[in-house]
């Protein structure tokens, strides 16, 4: 339906005692500054309410207010509207009807907007009003561009035809240029736009696979121009700095791209196979900033533990998780958290991911020599109040590190393992002394990222048999609990989930640990960790979340999987080790997939509530 007249939204809501004089007059002179829709600025103003707003406008203008996550959204409908037409008048079209188009805009009131409308689109439009939040993510979601990429890379392919190698110096090596940095941006807004993580170029024999890492799980588009490949790495290699002439090794570089206002950092590594070079690219949004501990998820109690470790004067603290985890951002929220001016603080990694003003930030480079035991020699001459370790590698780095942390230094770095109790367990297997670690060691975070449930599409789930048999060994009361699941909607992509939270467990050094570990007793330091007041392993702060509705049972039990996993791979590799002592020989099973906890408890606040957003940022 199109609204019925002409109208002037203020006087209107003055009229209707939902914003007053002074508060119009103060709307419309901030509106002059910025150029922005009256509507928007009262909102920002605080005066009226989104929902108020929308509200309004449907009953006045008898146009039906809908909910986008919730509508049947046809692709097809969407793309009749072009996305730059679409973000200008804040429309788009949700439905073929037959004779009409259905078309939800942000503010149906705006004539102009309709009008521009009615002549772009092929079928007269019936309006619907949908909130602008709802409108930016349907465009996310709705515009991406695979057709997109596909017709770039198909002109590509036609300008390169057959040649052998993509040269930038030859005749045409302009359109050349010019198409593939076409074809590179288009993959970058869809990368940004989806909100991925990684990005991996992978040629095969006949096609080109472009998939995309989202809230953990791969995204995949097959382009079938497959001889474009050469010319994609050739292009990124000469961006990221890498040999253009070196086909036949690994090569690890790094750029910085800007995709509508956001400076991307992007960290390359090319490998050899069979059908060319895959490339796949870290992508860390610079624009976004820091996150602070706040805004990792660490629930209110544990946080609080955290943030008096840190600020103890000296000992080491290690964050351990596998790649991809956030235990680098969780480091950088802590790092920023004890940036003052009267703190010296200096970090070694490898790669330095973000740039932090006042700390002395150190990019290791193996080829000259710069090694973290190097540098981390040098850098206690610095007169460091605080060293930030990029990883615990071997036994030189660790032994440095821990012999900082003895001398009046806090150390903070990770470590590769698969949970709290045995990250002091590796220390001792990388051959660092049972002392030196007992007398250093404060506390061990571990962490996961699990996927959130999409708050849209939740509905109640309940537990099957083999799910209960498993979850058992956490808590044996799950039987009458209502769980929570997404069905899949427009707002998530139909895979019901939206974004990623950390699970974090965290194990303080106890007299008794710290005893055990002294004399390399690894079974001891095990029950008394299990024991220790306040340990609550991963798994069952990751049921916690689901019985909260945060996360699903199947997310709860791939954790409790991988941990097992992980577990399996450290016996395999490393058949020697402490970490072998006492295990058994049987696969495991539900019981030994996590450990015991039946005397833990997780003391979540009560009004705890995760944040939003894309955990991603972890």
């Amino acid at each position: 339906m199109k609204p019925k007249a002409k109208i002037r939204l203020g006087d209107l809501l003055v009229q209707e005692n939902i914003i007053s004089e002074e508060q119009l007059m103060q709307a419309l002179s901030a509106q002059k500054e910025s150029g922005r829709k009256l509507g928007f600025m009262l909102i920002e103003l605080g005066f009226v309410t989104e929902n108020q707003l929308l509200t309004f406008l449907s009953q006045h203008l008898n146009v039906p207010l809908v909910d986008i996550n919730q509508h049947n959204v046809s692709v097809a409908a969407v793309n009749l509207l072009p996305e730059v037409q679409a973000r200008r008048h804040r429309a788009i079209v949700l439905e073929d009807k037959g004779d009409s188009l259905l078309v939800a805009m942000s503010d149906p009131a705006d004539l102009a907007a309709l009008d521009i409308l009615s002549r772009m689109l092929p079928k007269p439009i019936d309006v619907v009003v949908v909130s602008d939040s709802q409108l930016i993510q349907a465009y996310d979601n709705f515009y991406r561009r695979t057709e997109e990429i596909a017709s770039f890379a198909q002109e590509l392919a036609e300008e390169y035809q057959d040649e052998t190698e993509f040269d930038f110096d030859s005749g045409v090596g302009d359109e050349q240029d010019t198409a593939v940095a076409r074809l590179l941006q288009s993959i970058f807004e869809d990368a940004v736009q989806a909100k991925a993580s990684d990005i991996h170029i992978e040629p095969e024999e006949t096609s080109l696979r472009i998939r995309m890492r989202v809230d953990g799980i791969l995204q995949e588009n097959v382009i079938q121009e497959k001889n474009i490949a050469s010319a994609l790495v050739l292009r990124l290699k000469l961006m990221s700095g890498l040999d253009i002439s070196e086909k036949r090794l690994p090569q690890d570089g790094r750029t910085s791209v800007r995709i509508k206002g956001h400076v991307i950092d992007v960290r390359v590594s090319t490998m050899p196979i069979q059908a060319g070079e895959s490339v796949v690219m870290r992508l860390l949004d610079q624009s976004a900033g820091l996150i602070s501990l706040d805004q990792t998820g660490m629930p209110n109690n544990l946080l609080a533990r955290f943030r008096s470790l840190l600020h103890r004067p000296h000992g080491m603290i290690l964050v351990t998780g596998p790649t991809g985890s956030g235990k680098t951002t969780t480091l950088y929220g802590a790092l920023s958290e004890l940036n003052k001016a009267a703190s010296k603080i200096i970090t070694v990694e490898d790669p330095v991911e973000y740039r932090i003003p006042r700390i002395n930030q150190v990019q290791i480079n193996n080829k000259i020599g710069l090694s973290f035991s190097n540098v981390l020699r040098t850098t206690l001459r610095q007169d460091p109040d605080i060293i930030m370790v990029g990883e615990m590698r071997d036994r030189e780095t660790s032994e440095i590190g821990l012999r900082g942390a003895l001398t009046g230094h806090l150390v903070l770095s990770t470590l590769h393992t698969n949970d709290a109790i045995s990250s002091a367990i590796r220390l001792l297997d990388m051959g660092a002394p049972g002392y030196l670690v007992a007398s250093s060691l404060r506390a061990v975070v571990a962490q996961r990222l699990v996927r959130k449930i999409c708050s849209s599409c939740s509905e109640d789930y309940r537990l099957n048999t083999e799910e209960l048999l498993w979850l058992n060994s956490l808590d044996s009361n799950l039987k009458d609990i209502n769980f929570k699941r997404g069905k899949g909607c427009q707002s998530c992509n139909s895979t019901g989930y939206k974004g990623r939270i950390g699970v974090f467990e965290l194990l303080e050094m106890t007299e008794s640990m710290m005893n055990a570990l002294k004399v390399n007793d690894t079974v001891t330091f095990s029950e008394a960790a299990q024991q220790s007041q306040g340990f609550v392993p991963l798994a069952k702060v990751a049921l916690m979340y689901a019985k909260m509705g945060v996360t699903t049972v199947d997310e709860v039990l791939k954790l409790i999987e991988m941990v097992a996993d992980e577990q399996v791979a450290i016996e395999e590799i490393e058949p020697e080790s402490p970490l072998q002592q006492d295990t058994q020989q049987t696969p495991p099973t539900a019981q030994d997939a996590t450990t015991p906890v039946a005397e833990f408890s997780l003391e979540l606040e009560p009004e705890y509530k995760p944040p939003g957003g894309d955990g991603g940022a972890i």
